[in-house]
């Protein structure tokens, strides 16, 4: 096993949601983790674990999302774990800070505060074609965490993104789907 693969165990262990269902995803990828040693990456097929993070700048209200150019939904920041990672956290923010251009980002911790051990705040089981057009759909096991963004931050939009923009709390565009509905309220609830 690899470190990222103990600590994105042991962050989903430590992890107790109070939402049932959220619950049984968490059963669900802690499976997937134990019948998978390459669990985590994009090359093990049909599921994979992800990791994604919420971009909040919490003194403005608003979040950042990026128009996925693969999905035409606005999305939060979030990708594919990589060899590097030490943990399910820092790849999430290596993401968040590749895709948004912020540095200083930080993970919210379980006090409700930055610096601490980053824990999830949500997870989201979707099919996507990562593995290209052509290809079989696969299933994306997202772990998903509030980065917030240092005052007066700045986005730079990458090349991952379509376009990039701050949405207020309730000014969230159309074309954003349910689940990111979702993590802008628990991400509301968290830092305001």
């Amino acid at each position: 096993m690899t470190a990222l693969h103990t600590d994105a165990t042991a962050a989903l262990n430590d992890w107790a949601p109070a939402d049932p269902d959220q619950q049984a995803l968490r059963r669900d990828y802690l499976a997937h983790l134990a019948e998978r040693p390459d669990g985590l990456f994009k090359a093990c097929l049909p599921a994979h674990i992800t990791a994604s993070a919420l971009v909040v700048d919490p003194a403005a209200g608003r979040v950042l999302l990026t128009l996925h150019p693969k999905v035409g939904l606005w999305l939060q920041m979030g990708g594919h774990c990589e060899p590097v990672d030490g943990t399910l956290g820092a790849a999430a923010l290596r993401e968040a800070v590749e895709e948004s251009g912020i540095t200083g980002l930080t993970l919210l911790s379980a006090d409700g505060a930055s610096g601490g051990r980053p824990v999830p705040v949500k997870l989201d089981r979707h099919e996507v074609h990562c593995t290209g057009k052509d290809q079989p759909a696969n299933t994306h096991l997202d772990v998903q965490y509030v980065a917030l963004a240092p005052a007066g931050a700045v986005e730079q939009i990458s090349e991952e993104s379509l376009d990039l923009r701050w949405f207020g709390y309730d000014e969230l565009p159309e074309l954003t789907d349910g689940s990111v509905r979702r993590l802008v309220a628990l991400a509301r609830e968290l830092v305001d």
